[in-house]
């Protein structure tokens, strides 16, 4: 995406990837909006997937997600296209693994642009190139004891 103008704020960070994992562990939002704080920024959009209690039509009481051993290295790849379309100051993405109940946080993205649209724009584009390209594998447990697995996130 062209800069808006010459001045250095405008355009996109020579290194804006600040963080970007696959965790065990509980995600933090702070974390995450703390990566991607910069003073050149006018837009920060941080997104927040959470396990809903339900799924085409079923409740859902837990699921479990799984990720092969290049899901970080594909994290990488979605997020150097996104900079590369976009005039990202900072990006990050973390994902969670294993087991989660309902409520519980899988995944946080958050990109910051120079202005509110481009880094909304960013943001969606992570969210859903992530979801569609990362091997990342969600297996929910239905209410009534089926189950079943879900492609890439």
């Amino acid at each position: 995406m062209a800069p808006t103008s010459d001045h250095p704020g405008e355009q996109a960070a020579a290194d804006p990837i600040k963080l970007l994992a696959v965790r065990g562990t509980p995600l933090s939002l702070d974390e995450v909006f703390r990566a991607v704080g910069d003073d050149a920024s006018g837009g920060t959009t941080l997104f927040v997937g959470t396990v809903r209690n339900h799924d085409g039509g079923a409740d859902v009481d837990r699921l479990g997600y799984s990720s092969h051993p290049t899901a970080e290295a594909e994290m990488r790849r979605v997020a150097e296209k996104v900079v590369a379309d976009y005039p990202v100051r900072a990006l990050a993405a973390v994902h969670r693994v294993g087991d989660l109940g309902v409520g519980d946080i899988a995944v946080v993205v958050a990109v910051s642009c120079p202005h509110r649209g481009e880094a909304f724009e960013a943001c969606r584009k992570l969210i859903d190139d992530l979801k569609h390209e990362v091997p990342i594998w969600k297996h929910q447990t239905f209410s009534d004891g089926t189950e079943e697995w879900v492609g890439a996130c």
